[in-house]
Order: structure tokens, then sequence, then C-alpha cells
């Protein structure tokens, strides 16, 4: 395993961490109080049950494309590639939306942004 890949698992194991990170702190501080909320309201039972489904997206995505991570260092170039820019555009939107949601007060878009920089040197061809 040489330097790219050994950055392209740390990226992977940083961006699931934040992911699990991030989803027991969305079930505990969103997904609770907003579902005691819609059970005193009249909302539909399709609104509860799809709420948390919605708030968690980010997370399965995150956590999902940090598994892609870890796992692409056995791809060809192509894939590898592939999977770098896929998984590091939707790091960069988390990256943007957490920074400007919470005004830079927020450790997740540091954490995504340190996966970024290794994703990055990952796809830099290894010189010689």
């Amino acid at each position: 395993m040489n330097w790219q890949d050994t950055a392209l698992v740390a990226a992977g194991a940083i961006g699931a961490g934040v992911a699990l990170i991030h989803g027991f702190l969305m079930q505990k501080l969103m997904v609770r109080p907003i579902d005691v909320l819609l059970a005193t309201s009249s909302k539909s039972s399709t609104t509860r049950r799809l709420t948390p489904v919605l708030l968690h997206f980010s997370t399965a995505a995150w956590f999902l494309g940090g598994l892609a991570l870890a796992a692409s260092v056995r791809f060809s170039p192509e894939q590898r590639l592939a999977t770098e820019i896929a998984v590091g555009a939707m790091y960069l939107y988390g990256v943007i939306g957490n920074f400007w949601a919470t005004r830079g007060r927020h450790p997740g878009w540091m954490l995504l942004t340190a996966s970024l920089g290794l994703i990055a040197f990952a796809a830099y061809p290894a010189a010689g």
C-alpha cells in the first residue's frame, strides 16, 4: 500500500466517522424533537415517517462515500478516479453547506475538508 492508498483509506475513515457522529447527533438533536412536534400536530403519518429518512440522507451518503473511498484502493485507476470525484463532490457540498449554515462554527466542515485534502492527494499521480 502506497501513500496515495493510505490517504484514500484515511479520507474514507474520516468521512465515515463524521457520518456516524452526524447521524447520532442528528437523531438526538433534530429527529426526536421534530417527531414529538409532528406527533402533536395534524401532520400525516407519511410525513412523520419521511422526515427522519430525509434528515439522515446526508449521513447515509457520507458513510457510504467513506466506504467507497476505502474500497477504491482495489479499483482500476479509472474507477478509483471516478469514486474520488463523486465522493469528493459530495463532501465538498457538505463542507460548503456546513460552513455556510453554521457560519464556520461546526467541526463537520473542517473534518470533511481534511478528507477532501486526502482525496486530492490520493488523486494526484505518484512521482516517479
